[in-house]
């Protein structure tokens, strides 16, 4: 059943916007460590395609009337089909992980932190049997 809001607006796209004061590092971050594919792309502000209905952004703050909430406050979910796939791929990226964890809500979940220092959660239903 559709909501309200579905019914009314028929949003088509999500695209969260993350303003840094780190933005060449963040941007380089999110190309070259995460692998993101880049969708726009201009002097201050990028666009990287998560899925086919979801990006995410970066945003130079020096550049825009927003500040950076310098990571505080901010989590970026994204689920995965295979954690453990995840995991290896970001090791292999050459970022420092820690191990896959159990979550309270029944899922695994690996975290890790951008140079702005927002949290990225990748996790995937926990499906293995105790």
């Amino acid at each position: 059943m559709n909501s309200k809001l579905e019914q009314m607006m028929n949003i088509k796209t999500t695209n969260t916007i993350l303003y840094c004061r780190k933005w060449e590092e963040t941007v380089a971050f999110y190309k070259t460590q995460i692998g993101l594919p880049v969708t726009t792309s201009c002097d201050w502000f990028v666009e990287f395609r998560l899925n086919e209905t979801a990006c995410l952004s970066i945003a130079d703050e020096a550049r825009t009337s927003i500040d950076s909430s310098a990571g505080k406050g901010i989590t970026i979910t994204l689920e995965v089909g295979d954690i453990k796939m995840a995991h290896l791929y970001l090791k292999e990226a050459g970022l420092n992980l820690a191990p896959i964890k159990d979550h309270a809500w029944g899922a695994k979940v690996i975290h890790i932190y951008d140079p702005e220092g927002n949290r990225l959660e990748f996790w995937s239903p926990n499906t293995e049997l105790d």
